[in-house]
């Protein structure tokens, strides 16, 4: 007799219109506004980037904010921890390699799960400090304040007006 897996996951349901709607509605807001800001400071440089990792934020900020991934401390410290470490390793090593990004990688996700502040976009932050163009890289621990934590706070702020429409929602569910 072989012994069957038990089901770990089952697919999931198709959200209501209104929660798609606002998903919609949240993820314009917070992409719009951090763009307009990042592309108004830091011109073209690295935009790409920097909207590819806030991309992935406003998936679960807006998509699925009910995640523990998702919650206020987690986005803003994951994403800060992440850039310190980014910019840390890449001024210790010198140099965008194998060696730097895996390690920036690396110790941000070990740094977020001490801290208790797992977001998994803050490991392409880590990353993008090391990756980055010399614009980025010129910024140094500035990269910390802006780009990542100001667009970090920018989309919380977006998501706590939109994730909070209507009476029987409340987000975050935890803020620490």
């Amino acid at each position: 007799m072989t012994k069957q897996s038990p089901q770990l996951h089952t697919h999931q349901s198709r959200p209501p219109a209104s929660d798609i709607l606002r998903s919609f509605i949240g993820g314009f807001l917070g992409i719009s506004g951090l763009a307009l800001s990042l592309q108004l400071v830091l011109g073209n440089t690295d935009l790409s980037l920097m909207i590819g990792t806030f991309g992935a934020t406003a998936v679960l900020l807006y998509g699925v904010p009910y995640s523990p991934l998702a919650q206020p401390y987690n986005v803003v410290f994951g994403h800060l921890i992440s850039a310190a470490i980014g910019v840390a390793v890449f001024q210790v090593v010198g140099e965008a390699n194998w060696l730097s990004a895996a390690l920036a990688v690396a110790l941000a996700i070990a740094v977020m799960q001490a801290t208790r502040s797992v977001h998994p976009p803050g490991g392409a932050t880590a990353l993008i400090a090391v990756i980055a163009s010399p614009a980025i890289h010129d910024l140094g621990f500035l990269y910390i304040v802006y780009p990542v934590g100001f667009g970090a706070v920018l989309l919380v702020g977006v998501a706590l007006i939109t994730n909070n429409v209507g009476k029987e929602r409340r987000w975050p569910i935890f803020w620490r």
